[in-house]
C-alpha cells in the first residue's frame, strides 16, 4: 500500500493527504525533510600536518529512484506518513536510508530551519515541498576512533555514500550544480547556519520561494 504523503499550506499547516506519486505529477505542495550528518575527522595535509575538518556525509540517488537518480544529495531525504511527527519520521528513515540510528548520534537530530522549492523534472514530476533542514554529528574522528563510522546505504535509496569536507561541497555545488538533487543547496546552506559563502547564499536564495 503506497504510503500518504502530507499535504500542506504555506504555513506548514496540514491541509489532507495524497498518494507520492500523484503529489509529485500535480506539484502538490507536501510535508518533507532533509537530514544532513557531519563529523569532525582528523586529516593528513600535504605539508605534513593533521588538522580536523568539517566533513559532510551525501549520497547518489539510486539509479531506480523516481527523479533526481544519480544525482548527489544530503545524507538522507524523505516525507513523512500522515500521523507520523517529524521526530518519528527521521528516526524511521534515517537508519533505513544510511544504517546509522539517531541514537549513534553525539546530540540526536537538530532542525536546523526549513523552506519550501519547487522543482521541474524531465519526466514530468515536481517536487514541491515543505522541506524541513536537520542536522547530527557522529562522533569525532581521529586517534583513538580511527575507523570509518559503520553506515550501509540502502541500495534501493542511495549507490553511493561518501564523507567530504564541507567547504568543498560548498564550492562544488555552485562549480557543478546539475551533479547535485534541486533542495541540497538551499538545505546545505540552512544545514550551516548560513555559512558566509556569499554566492551561495545567491544562489541558494534563488531557489527558496518561501
Amino acid at each position: 500500500m503506497e504510503d500518504k504523503l502530507i499535504l500542506v499550506n504555506e504555513q506548514d499547516v496540514q491541509t489532507g493527504t495524497c498518494g507520492k506519486l500523484e503529489a509529485h505529477e500535480k506539484a502538490l505542495l507536501h510535508r518533507a525533510f532533509s537530514i544532513f550528518i557531519f563529523r569532525k575527522a582528523l586529516v593528513d595535509n600535504p605539508d605534513g600536518t593533521r588538522t580536523f575538518h568539517n566533513q559532510l556525509l551525501i549520497q547518489k540517488r539510486a539509479a531506480g529512484k523516481y527523479h533526481s537518480a544519480g544525482l548527489w544529495a544530503n545524507s538522507c531525504c524523505s516525507h513523512p506518513r500522515d500521523g507520523e511527527n517529524l521526530e518519528e519520521a527521521t528516526a524511521r528513515r534515517l537508519p533505513d536510508e544510511t544504517g546509522i540510528a539517531v541514537a549513534e548520534l553525539e546530540d540526536g537530530l537538530e532542525e536546523k530551519g526549513a523552506f519550501i522549492y519547487k522543482a521541474d523534472f524531465d519526466n514530468g514530476l515536481v517536487e514541491h515541498e515543505f522541506d524541513h533542514v536537520f542536522a547530527g554529528w557522529l562522533p569525532q574522528a581521529g586517534p583513538g576512533n580511527t575507523d570509518e563510522p559503520d553506515f550501509a546505504p540502502n541500495p534501493e535509496e542511495a549507490e553511493e555514500m561518501k564523507f567530504v569536507d564541507v567547504e568543498w561541497v560548498m564550492h562544488d555545488v555552485l562549480l557543478n550544480p546539475a551533479d547535485y538533487a534541486a533542495w541540497f543547496m538551499p538545505a546545505l546552506l540552512i544545514a550551516t547556519d548560513g555559512t558566509d559563502f556569499e554566492s551561495l547564499h545567491k544562489e541558494a536564495s534563488d531557489r527558496m520561494i518561501y
